[in-house]
């Protein structure tokens, strides 16, 4: 008896509190502050001389899937028109052996990938942050190794986006 006493001021308060406005979830694990709804993100330049081709498409469109698919936030088309801005350059690419076999050949290659960013709300004059992200996959050299080398460098860029947007929300 005791113990559903309990439990029933333990949901009242939890209801009490959700309905003050002090408790704000959301299901993407995001908690958007109220004034912030666009977002500017730019082309990364590539400025890694070497790789796969499109890496600043490919992590454009990783990083807009995340921040306009798992927000409410929008998309600016300006920096201008944005309550935030996260910037940056495709800093460095390299793709070198991972494993080697018994005959000395590689058998696994590793992509590695750094970016340099910045996020920052525009009506600040501070960054909230600048970093660099950086992101590995393996893959097979045997088997299309053209094939391998470019789903190995969008796995890394996924990872960059995921981590770029994790920074980028973890404070709000």
């Amino acid at each position: 008896m005791i113990c559903n006493k309990k439990r029933g001021l333990f949901v009242l308060l939890l209801i009490t509190v959700a309905l003050s406005g002090c408790f704000r979830y959301s299901f993407t694990g995001t908690s958007i502050p109220e004034d912030v709804n666009t977002i500017y993100i730019p082309f990364f330049a590539d400025q890694s001389s070497g790789g796969v081709g499109n890496l600043s498409d490919r992590l454009n469109t990783a990083l807009v899937d995340r921040f306009i698919n798992q927000t409410r936030l929008q998309l600016s088309n300006s920096r201008d028109g944005a309550d935030a801005v996260l910037e940056g350059s495709i800093v460095n690419y390299a793709n070198k052996p991972f494993s080697v076999t018994g005959e000395g050949q590689s058998s696994l290659n590793e992509v590695t990938i750094s970016v340099r960013a910045t996020f920052q709300y525009t009506d600040k004059e501070q960054a909230e942050w600048s970093s660099t992200f950086s992101g590995s996959e393996t893959y097979d050299t045997n088997e299309n190794p053209i094939e391998g080398e470019t789903n190995a460098a969008v796995e890394a860029l996924n990872q960059i986006a995921n981590n770029m947007f994790n920074d980028a929300v973890s404070d709000w």
